[in-house]
């Protein structure tokens, strides 16, 4: 993600780098006169690709102009003091540009990101920055969809339930009382009917599923729903999707060791196991709170011993 995330900012910064560098050159020249930068600002706004507002501050962080945006001039943010601004935090660099980190806009409560640039006269003193805000879902982004990776995860949970967990035990549900018919019906859906991700919430008896011809919408399934095998009739019969992860031979195996970690102990237990199809990830929440995200063929790799040993020390 991070990755993904370090492109996109390249590409904005080749985009915003030499349009505030114009700014920032007819800006010194009229310095630090508030109507005159608010012209400039203006004049110049539209070679700015996707700027919300244009400003000008001196060295302190304070505001010398009005927000200057497309639809006019807004005055009320005139003397402002920004220094205390995610955008104004760090040093900007050598070269007089800087490009902040995503926040939340203190108006309208949305993502945005500010661009910083260097303003200096002809003798290369710092008379103080140009800002530029931007709001994120009006950059022209690639945003090339992030690949979620397939490694092993964990994620510690609810301190207070960790805190606890040696004091409860497993308390028989109606699900773990017919697991079997359930697995089997849930393998019937996956194998056959379309289902590419479920998640089974044991404790609870109940399960949720999504389908290849709805993928947008979820189905929530009883336990009444569960132990019938007509539930199956309700979903229309499906070849196994292509572009899986997961062989179709392997969705039992993977839904016995589910089966086997609900009851591998009274105290530390599986609360709830996924499984998608597409990204090929086995999901676990335990008795603990904690969860864990691992590929499949990982996960029929671990045995009961070793997961006793991991969520106790968890």
């Amino acid at each position: 993600m991070q990755e993904s995330i370090a492109a996109q900012r390249r590409e904005l910064k080749a985009l915003l780098q030499a349009p505030l560098r114009e700014v920032a050159r007819a800006a010194a020249r009229v310095w630090p006169r508030r109507a005159e930068l608010d012209s400039v600002l203006q004049n110049l706004l539209a070679r700015v690709p996707h700027c919300k507002y244009l400003y000008a501050l001196d060295v302190h962080g304070v505001q010398i102009s009005d927000n200057v945006g497309h639809e006019g001039i807004v005055q009320a943010d005139y003397g402002r003091d920004r220094s205390e601004r995610p955008y104004l935090r760090e040093a900007v660099p050598a070269e007089g540009f800087r490009l902040s980190q995503a926040y939340i806009n203190l108006r309208e409560k949305r993502p945005a990101l500010t661009a910083i640039q260097l303003v200096r006269d002809d003798s290369g003193m710092v008379l103080g920055f140009i800002g530029a805000d931007f709001f994120l879902h009006d950059l022209p982004l690639t945003r090339e969809l992030y690949e979620e990776p397939r490694y092993w995860r964990q994620i510690k949970g609810d301190p207070s339930i960790r805190g606890t967990v040696f004091h409860q035990t497993r308390t028989e549900s109606e699900m773990d009382r017919r697991i079997d018919t359930v697995l089997a019906v849930v393998e019937e859906l996956m194998v056959d009917h379309g289902v590419f991700h479920v998640i089974l919430h044991f404790s609870s008896s109940r399960a949720v599923l999504w389908v290849f011809d709805d993928p947008y919408r979820y189905r929530l399934l009883d336990i009444d729903a569960l132990v019938s095998p007509d539930s199956c009739l309700a979903y229309p019969r499906r070849p196994y999707p292509e572009g899986t992860v997961v062989p179709r031979e392997a969705i039992r195996p993977v839904l016995t060791q589910l089966r086997a970690l609900r009851f591998m102990d009274e105290m530390f237990y599986l609360r709830s196991g996924t499984l998608n199809l597409f990204n090929g990830i086995v999901g676990l929440t335990f008795s603990c709170d904690g969860s864990h995200y691992i590929p499949y063929d990982e996960f029929l790799g671990m045995d009961q011993v070793f997961w006793l040993g991991n969520v106790g020390g968890q």
